[in-house]
């Protein structure tokens, strides 16, 4: 006779089933029940976090490092609003993570809307997740949980990926399952691919452009690793011999050493890529969205004078923004075999000569020179060639994310992770430690600034206990300076709470009081030596504070209401747009 199972003991014997096995969690009281079953798997590591934001952006680490779905868990109310920013995040960069609250019995909910609230900590998380989920659910029947936890799966890892929640009250965490629960087997993802007849039609009319095309360019997305797409990928490119621009979140899709690298694209892109694309006749975008950080404001400018292909899994994303584009609503998964078969090789030795001369032209080190100390452009580069054996690089939202996507050197399967979409600080660390339990024992490299980096700051005790190889770089300029650099633009330099209001720590005092490794430089001979004492301290946890000069600012900068590949310092913008 089988052991009666409740809802949570299923759900802890379920999720490896489904490729989870990680749970990133801060415990409260409605969780107590899931977290005890989940410990009695040993399938399952369940890892405590300091604060329920920081397990949401662990969770969402892992799953883009690993390319499976984690989980992250949090109790009602507070637990769960707090996981908020981290839903939003893995929404906007189109993660498959599962979020999992607790919630009151379900003899207290309040009925029928009266009042604020029945139980302690009641709150309609539910219902504040829904705009920035695929699929959310108060699941209140034991005896349909299978089928809930299967479709929360389904709906997170189909057509493009995203976050899911389930809140299951306490009490159904405690009731039984049927003993014919079983895990559902994920039904095959028909959503957003194209018919044959007309993707081969697409693939056709490409190919016939690009024959034409003189300076064609492909614009990489996020897209491409959200669909494991990146070997076809690379292997389309060495046969297209097309140069290749990367969005902020496709900053890895190719090798830093491919003679088709075109570098990075948008509002902080390289010139030299911006110029490419102002120049480009052809741009084939795969699996990016075009936002107003990588078109600006001038979406026309963008689009004219030149043949747009753009295939996306999501067909809103299509003719969005950039209108007029020649589209194909289809998985770049599924695209780019059949293309790279049909599609013929172009001669680009002219145009690939071009952009090399630009780039010679325009060295990317050459764009933030202090007037001493570290630049940080070029200290970017060192790291990355000083680490070589990197997982990842990992950083946190600001001025040092712009600098290090503009400079990271991305050979092998090194990734680039960042917020994209939601664009938060404190992302950086969690996610970080999310990336290094994925890298399994391999080196994550985490890249923050001083504001940054304070905002999920306790997390350098989940990384003290776990004792993960994650080298901690903090480019410290005393402010938060890409607001900084906006308030110099647009508000006379008047620095109210980026300069004025604002301090941070000595983070090398503040690493050995977590009991940290950390060193501390402020040149570029102190840095090389940093680099290679972290290197030689092994797979441990480390911390590097990097002095930088508080008046540098990110450049080049996209000039808001200039033609596209118009950059700050050089042209003023006419426009205000955000940060």
């Amino acid at each position: 006779m089988s052991t009666p199972r409740t809802v949570a003991s299923f759900l802890a014997s379920a999720l490896p089933d489904y490729g989870v096995s990680h749970v990133f969690e801060l415990v409260g009281g409605m969780v107590t029940v899931l977290i005890d079953s989940m410990h009695e798997n040993p399938a399952l590591t369940v890892v405590s976090v300091h604060h329920e934001q920081g397990g949401g952006f662990a969770a969402e680490g892992f799953a883009r490092t690993s390319g499976r779905p984690s989980v992250a868990l949090a109790t009602s109310g507070p637990g769960a609003t707090n996981l908020l920013t981290a839903v939003g995040s893995c929404y906007f960069d189109s993660t498959p993570v599962v979020f999992i609250t607790g919630q009151v019995n379900r003899h207290e909910l309040r009925e029928y809307g009266r009042g604020r609230q029945g139980g302690f900590q009641e709150t309609d998380i539910v219902s504040m997740v829904k705009p920035v989920t695929k699929w959310a659910k108060m699941t209140t029947d034991p005896d349909t949980f299978a089928d809930d936890l299967a479709m929360a799966f389904q709906i997170a890892t189909s057509g493009r990926p995203g976050p899911v929640l389930l809140d299951i009250p306490m009490d159904v965490q405690r009731s039984l399952v049927p003993e014919s629960a079983s895990s559902a087997h994920l039904a095959p993802d028909l959503v957003g691919r194209a018919q044959a007849a007309e993707r081969d039609a697409f693939i056709e009319r490409l190919g016939t452009a690009l024959a034409e095309s003189q300076r064609p360019l492909v614009l990489a997305g996020g897209g491409l690793r959200s669909s494991h797409a990146i070997d076809d990928f690379r292997a389309a490119v060495e046969k297209w011999q097309v140069p290749v621009a990367t969005s902020l979140m496709g900053v890895d899709a190719i090798e830093s050493s491919s003679p088709y690298d075109a570098g990075f694209y948008g509002s902080y892109g390289n010139r030299w890529t911006n110029w490419a694309i102002s120049q480009a006749d052809l741009l084939l975008v795969l699996g990016s969205r075009l936002d107003v950080r990588q078109t600006g404001s001038d979406v026309d400018g963008f689009r004219s004078g030149r043949q747009v292909f753009h295939v996306d899994i999501d067909c809103s994303e299509l003719n969005n923004r950039v209108l007029g584009s020649d589209v194909l609503c289809d998985d770049v998964a599924d695209f780019l075999p059949p293309a790279t078969r049909a599609v013929a090789p172009v001669d680009t030795s002219t145009w690939l000569a071009e952009i090399a001369e630009k780039r010679a032209e325009w060295p990317h080190s050459d764009e933030n020179v202090p007037v001493a100390g570290i630049n940080p452009n070029l200290a970017v580069q060192q790291m990355s060639e000083a680490w070589p054996e990197l997982a990842a690089v990992v950083t946190d939202v600001g001025q040092h994310q712009m600098w290090a996507a503009q400079s990271i050197v991305i050979e092998g399967d090194r990734r680039f992770l960042t917020s994209g979409g939601m664009g938060s600080m404190g992302f950086g660390l969690p996610a970080a430690i999310g990336s290094a339990l994925a890298a399994k024992g391999r080196p994550v490299a985490l890249i923050a600034g001083d504001g940054g980096f304070q905002c999920n700051i306790q997390e350098l005790q989940t990384l003290k206990r776990l004792q993960l190889p994650l080298r901690v770089v903090i480019f410290d300029n005393q402010s938060h300076g890409m607001v900084r650099q906006f308030q110099e633009s647009y508000f006379g330099s008047r620095f109210y709470s980026t300069k004025w209001g604002y301090s941070a720590p000595d983070f090398t005092a503040l690493a050995t009081a977590y009991g940290i490794a950390a060193w501390h430089v402020g040149t570029h001979d102190e840095l090389l030596v940093a680099l290679k004492a972290i290197d030689a301290a092994g797979d441990i946890p480390s911390l590097l504070h990097v002095d930088i000069s508080g008046e540098l600012n990110a450049y080049p900068k996209m000039a808001f209401g200039r033609p596209f590949g118009s950059m700050e310092p050089d042209v003023a913008p006419t426009e205000m747009e955000g940060t």
